[in-house]
């Protein structure tokens, strides 16, 4: 996929209303530090420090959707306690989420608690009722699923075997959706995917395809043989595993099975990435993309969403930053927009990132360049680094200068491991840039004091930190161009 389709997708999936219809639980976190054994037993002593909580099942399907810029008609089961309360709250505050939840006064809202120490899972504790609806829980679910399905562009079945997507939801939701021609995608639970009937495609991970089909799954030649049998055995138009760092496996009737790389470059936490890949599906095909498009699209949210903790999201700029990043070279991708630089530091900065800022003309790198911005990268866990413009240098330091022009100047920065992003202004003061990306540390030059340092008053009135880096006697661009020509440049 280009990066011009990607735009058109992301844009195109704006006013897009897309159906999740399935299992809603909320995941609950609890957090703290270990230490010391109980002296009861044998187990750590959970010292708890924080809690926090938020959708799952098919409310974070709902979430991942809302992330990509879409709207998410969120449809689920909860029941009459304070958990379900706790849901309500989540769903009504959540951006691009609208809910149409069904009350069970008999059945408890589903809740797992996780407990978390030092980023590893202690113990998870999961309250919830699994046994089959009857008929008089059954019936408004399935009213309030079919009536999801009008005013959507795609439907959602996400099946946690809770006891939501049975046969006979599965089966009205999918006659209402192709009444009216709007696709369903499925992210299947259990031993069979015929329940669902005649789906325009079902995504298992590798292992829920071993179970359907009994077969094994370890190589592209087992998937494939998989597959023909998953196919055999479901109406559905095709099937598209995912698995894992081997990528994912389309298989379309009538059409060969085709096998595509994983896009992600670091794995840190596979959590909710069947949720992120089936909304991303979801979101694409609603927006118009072919299937094809849509399973490159699943497959750069998939890259992105498993490079973070935890269970996570997608947002568009960070699908344009992948993109951008496989398609130039390392150092190239660095080099990004005032915008860009903005969206990815409030990215960054979800994710509990401290983000670095100076700038300069930086126009001939000298050894006091790459020391100074060393002590920089050190105060922050993300630097960036905003260039003056070439008629800016020129009105700050004289005819004659720049020596070297933007690009030169931004691709030498940007090929330091120091540099994570370069990006330019022509005022100036870089003041207009850090109002934008807001940076925790502001840096410069010890030859500044702090309250000399442009920008340093609202950095520290947001809670952040001016820090001044050492200068190495004896180098500076000026300095440089007096021994090559004999002159100053002012």
């Amino acid at each position: 996929m280009t990066l011009a389709r990607l735009q058109q997708l992301l844009a195109a999936a704006v006013p897009v209303r897309v159906a999740c219809i399935g299992d809603l639980m909320l995941d609950q976190y609890v957090y703290g530090e270990v230490a010391r054994v109980s002296p009861e037993a044998p187990i750590p002593v959970l010292a708890r420090l924080s809690e926090a909580t938020m959708l799952g099942g098919v409310g974070n399907v709902a979430c991942n959707v809302a992330a990509l810029g879409a709207t998410a008609v969120l449809t689920g089961a909860v029941g009459e306690d304070a958990v379900a309360t706790e849901a309500f709250r989540l769903v009504a505050e959540g951006d691009r989420i609208e809910g149409a939840l069904v009350t069970l006064p008999d059945r408890p809202t589903t809740l797992k608690t996780r407990f978390v120490a030092a980023g590893q899972q202690l113990l998870r504790v999961d309250s919830e009722a699994t046994a089959p609806f009857g008929p008089a829980e059954a019936a408004p679910l399935q009213s309030a699923a079919v009536n999801a399905v009008e005013g959507v562009s795609a439907v959602i079945l996400s099946d946690y075997a809770k006891g939501v997507v049975d046969e006979t939801l599965a089966r009205a939701v999918v006659t209402a959706a192709r009444a009216r021609r709007i696709p369903v995608v499925v992210d299947p639970k259990g031993r069979s995917f015929a329940k669902y009937g005649p789906v325009d495609l079902i995504k298992p991970n590798a292992r829920e395809l071993a179970i359907v089909t009994e077969r094994p799954v370890s190589t592209d030649a087992e998937v494939e043989r998989a597959l023909e049998a998953a196919l055999a055995g479901c109406e559905a138009a095709a099937i598209l595993v995912t698995r894992a760092g081997a990528g994912m496996s389309l298989a379309v009737r009538g059409e060969t099975v085709r096998h595509l790389p994983a896009r992600a470059k670091a794995v840190f936490d596979v959590s909710g990435a069947g949720d992120t890949s089936i909304a991303a599906l979801a979101v694409a095909i609603a927006a118009g993309a072919t299937l094809d498009e849509a399973v490159a699209f699943a497959i750069l949210a998939s890259g992105v969403v498993v490079g973070k903790l935890g269970t996570a999201t997608v947002t568009p700029h960070e699908l344009i930053a992948a993109e951008l990043e496989a398609h130039r070279a390392p150092v190239e991708a660095k080099l990004v927009s005032v915008a860009d630089a903005a969206a990815l530091a409030s990215d960054w900065r979800a994710e509990g990132l401290s983000i670095g800022f100076t700038n300069g003309c930086f126009d001939i790198l000298h050894k006091g360049h790459v020391q100074y911005l060393d002590q920089a990268r050190g105060w922050c866990d993300r630097l960036i680094v905003a260039v003056n413009a070439d008629e800016s240098v020129r009105r700050l330091k004289g005819d004659g200068r720049p020596v070297n022009d933007l690009e030169s100047r931004a691709l030498v920065l940007a090929g330091l491991g120091s540099v994570d992003l370069v990006t330019s202004f022509d005022a100036d003061t870089p003041l207009d840039l850090i109002l934008q990306i807001r940076p925790d540390v502001l840096i410069k030059g010890a030859d500044y004091s702090v309250e000399r340092v442009v920008g340093s008053a609202e950095v520290q009135g947001w809670g952040g930190v001016v820090r001044l880096a050492d200068l190495v006697d004896g180098y500076s661009t000026t300095a440089a161009i007096r021994r090559m020509t004999g002159k100053g440049a002012g």
